[in-house]
């Protein structure tokens, strides 16, 4: 545990989106800080309901969770050496697969640009563990993504409890049931450092903004997919043409 300490507290050095209805621009920032300075400004009128900066930064963000949980499910299935760990695994690419579909299928109506890559703290985080191995692997993984599923918990509470929009408000039920499920399997492995998760739950450290924003995907081009991959750990993502 005292080498996870070590390497979780340069670790953590979240996700990003731009609306196409209006003159609306990229948000600045988006990750375990303060996201807008009015989150709940309205920002579109849709059929589904108004808009707030929280509810675009919301879809995001379970965008951006996907997009480098699911590549590290991947990992754990692969690297892990304990049955509970590779479980963990499996509930993270079946999970994000289904809010991916979910945040594809919704950002059109909802005029949101996704992003394709995660941000830079969170491709840290593949990095880390690309790179561990062993029982070093199964350690990081359980208490990074303990931390990370804790910390976006009371977010989707949040919005689930203010959103005027009801394709936010089915996101977030979907979302809150998957991020229980794996904050839960994270558990399982008994491998989680609770007194050190829940340090870094609350006192997440002051990072720039561009270390928390994923990049704007360039125009026109495809949207990464998620693909489900239940029992196959070496399936990948794969692109759709971009819509519109």
């Amino acid at each position: 545990m005292g080498i996870w300490r070590n390497k979780a507290g340069t670790l953590f050095v979240g996700g990003g989106v731009a609306l196409t209805l209006g003159a609306l621009v990229y948000p600045a920032m988006l990750g375990v800080q303060n996201t807008t300075s009015s989150p709940s400004r309205v920002i579109a009128n849709t059929p589904s309901g108004p808009l707030t900066e929280a509810d675009r930064d919301f879809v995001v963000k379970v965008r951006a969770a996907g997009l480098w949980e699911y590549p590290v499910g991947q990992l754990a299935l692969k690297k892990g050496t304990t049955a509970a760990v590779r479980s963990a695994g499996q509930h993270l690419v079946d999970g994000h697969s289904g809010l991916d579909a979910t945040c594809r299928k919704i950002a059109p109506q909802l005029g949101v640009t996704l992003p394709n890559l995660a941000s830079p703290q969170q491709q840290g985080f593949v990095s880390t563990l690309s790179s561990d191995s062993g029982k070093q692997f199964d350690t990081d993984f359980a208490n990074i993504l303990r931390v990370t599923h804790g910390q976006i918990f009371s977010t989707v509470a949040k919005i689930r409890a203010t959103t005027e929009n009801s394709l936010v408000r089915a996101l977030a039920d979907q979302a809150n049931d998957t991020v229980l499920d794996h904050i839960t399997v994270m558990e399982k492995t008994g491998l989680v450092d609770f007194g050190t998760v829940l340090f870094k739950e609350t006192t997440p450290p002051k990072l720039p903004a561009s270390d928390l924003t994923p990049p704007p995907p360039p125009p026109g081009e495809p949207i990464l997919v998620l693909t489900p991959s239940p029992g196959a750990p070496s399936a990948s993502p794969t692109t759709t043409p971009t819509v519109g």
